[in-house]
């Protein structure tokens, strides 16, 4: 027997449909459940999380929060022992890395819809981190490809409706890694721990691609992981296109059904190959 898969829960519900009420049904929902992140045993942020891979989801979290910048800086990550629950993980740091908790602790609960619920202001977030200045191009061709390529791969999605979804892609279009949570930012979060616990950090040229709207959270997740391309099926905020325009990244939205705009760096985006203009 499979074992359950943690992205969801079951559910009994009643259907309304074509004027009458259907007999009860087993059905599934999304998981969500809190997640207290430890650094050195000290309580740092708790958020709404689609429980698993919750070392990859505390590691992005690091990261984006400008205390993890090399996989050298990771001693070890564990769940905390007493939590019987596992919704409490302790991230340890080498002697070298010198965490200012004063300026890391949000103080707040942290919602899953919006990592930035818990701060004073967006600018408590804003890190600095260096400019995007890779020089690679994707093909329009490529970029177009690439939600088929998520959907695909969303597996809670397909069973609950109710998981974001995000992915690290190749230039080429190649899918690296896809995780799914309640939180969009925390999908991102996954993806980027997962690339930091393999080694592979910073990303290098590469391509996150998100399922929902992108905030200005989302692009400054991408920067602290060295991603210079981020892409969305929906809307990018305000904030998103500022940021993306002023740290030199390239902000790609409303890529779907044939069709994608540009919101800022379109020099990363080439022209079509010779075989799709044919």
């Amino acid at each position: 027997m499979n074992p359950p898969d943690p992205s969801t829960r079951p559910a009994s519900i009643r259907r309304w449909t074509q004027g009458r009420w259907e007999d009860p049904v087993d059905d599934l929902v999304a998981a969500e459940e809190p997640l207290e992140i430890r650094v050195e045993t000290r309580s740092v942020s708790v958020t709404l999380r689609t429980p698993g891979h919750d070392d990859e989801l505390a590691v992005g979290f690091l990261v984006s929060e400008g205390l993890l910048r090399a996989p050298s800086d990771l001693k070890g990550i564990r769940p905390y022992p007493r939590n019987e629950t596992g919704n409490v993980v302790d991230v340890f740091l080498e002697d070298s890395v010198t965490c200012d908790f004063a300026s890391l602790t949000r103080h707040v609960f942290a919602s899953s819809s919006c990592g930035l619920c818990g701060t004073a202001s967006i600018d408590a977030l804003r890190r600095q981190f260096p400019s995007a200045t890779e020089q690679f191009q994707v093909a329009p061709e490529v970029l177009l490809s690439l939600p088929g390529q998520l959907r695909a791969a969303q597996a809670g999605f397909s069973a609950s409706g109710g998981l974001h979804a995000a992915a690290l892609f190749s230039p080429s279009g190649q899918l690296w890694v896809v995780r799914e949570d309640v939180g969009r930012h925390n999908a991102v979060d996954k993806v980027i721990g997962r690339r930091f616990l393999e080694g592979a950090f910073p990303t290098g040229p590469s391509i996150l691609m998100v399922s929902g709207r992108v905030s200005f959270e989302i692009v400054q997740k991408a920067l602290a992981a060295g991603i210079a391309m981020i892409a969305a099926v929906s809307a990018p905020s305000s904030l998103a296109v500022q940021f993306a325009n002023q740290s030199g990244q390239t902000l790609v939205g409303f890529l779907r059904e044939g069709r994608f705009n540009v919101y800022a760096g379109s020099q990363r985006v080439g022209p079509a190959s010779e075989a799709s203009v044919q």
